[in-house]
């Protein structure tokens, strides 16, 4: 079974960047498509960047030109870049797969100060 373990988080001002990691332990995650999903407080959970095992790349219109998804398959991992950060980007950050969703891992809260 694959173990998810998102890191990074914390709190910025707006205007700042963070990056985020996500490790993927038990089996590989490389043929996977994966993506980084965040869940705002009152706000069901939702996508923001998705890359899939040949590297492309999907990201929400909101964050567009300010996120940056990427992976690096020898370290079973998924990166977030996130900059230019918005109070309305704050949330827990958690990274899986898609359908069938991998078990999702604790996520990573991101704040933003305005």
């Amino acid at each position: 079974q694959v173990r998810l373990v998102e890191s990074g988080g914390g709190l910025v001002q707006a205007g700042g960047s963070l990056r985020l990691s996500c490790a993927a332990s038990g089996s590989s995650i490389s043929i996977l498509a994966m993506g980084w999903y965040r869940q705002a407080p009152g706000k069901q959970r939702e996508l923001v960047a998705r890359i899939t095992s040949g590297g492309n790349t999907n990201y929400a219109d909101s964050v567009k030109g300010r996120f940056t998804i990427s992976r690096v398959n020898a370290k079973n991992t998924v990166v977030l870049q996130m900059n230019s950060l918005r109070p309305e980007d704050a949330g827990v950050y958690y990274c899986n797969s898609e359908l069938p969703f991998l078990s999702w891992g604790q996520g990573t809260q991101v704040t933003v100060s305005s």
